[in-house]
């Protein structure tokens, strides 16, 4: 049985229909991630982009980061909500992130993180635990 995940804006309006079981789920603790979710860190988890459908209007965004590489935001207009996203270097893949499944009983049942990246940002308090993570600065 193949599960679909439907992950939505904070208005409801966009919406995001994903298929199967996500190819890696991480937690990013660089600046940009901070200042996008309000948040130490931000959750995502990445999905093939041709198993990922986008209903509603959405507006676009595009940031270059640090390392040149350019990161392609899609976010409700009318709630500002962060609906996916895309990076430059992970062609192929499109992250949604974890607290848009929130209708979905805890997430959807999404697996557990697998990736901690940009640790040199991480909030001196915060620790991410669990087994088989990876920890990348």
């Amino acid at each position: 049985m193949t599960i679909a995940r439907r992950a939505r804006c904070r208005c409801g309006q966009l919406t995001a229909t994903c298929i199967g079981a996500p190819v890696r789920v991480s937690a990013c603790h660089c600046r940009a991630c901070q200042r996008r979710t309000g948040g130490p860190f931000s959750a995502q988890a990445r999905f093939p982009t041709d198993r990922v459908m986008i209903a509603g209007e959405f507006r676009v965004w595009e940031r270059v980061a640090e390392s040149g590489r350019s990161a392609l935001y899609r976010w409700c207009g009318d709630c500002g909500g962060t609906i996916a996203y895309t990076n430059e270097g992970m062609d192929g893949l499109i992250a949604i992130p974890i607290g848009a499944f929130a209708d979905e009983a805890t997430g959807a049942g999404l697996p557990a993180l697998s990736a901690s990246v940009f640790e040199q940002y991480k909030q001196p308090w915060l620790r991410i635990e669990g087994a088989g993570i990876s920890h990348e600065d």
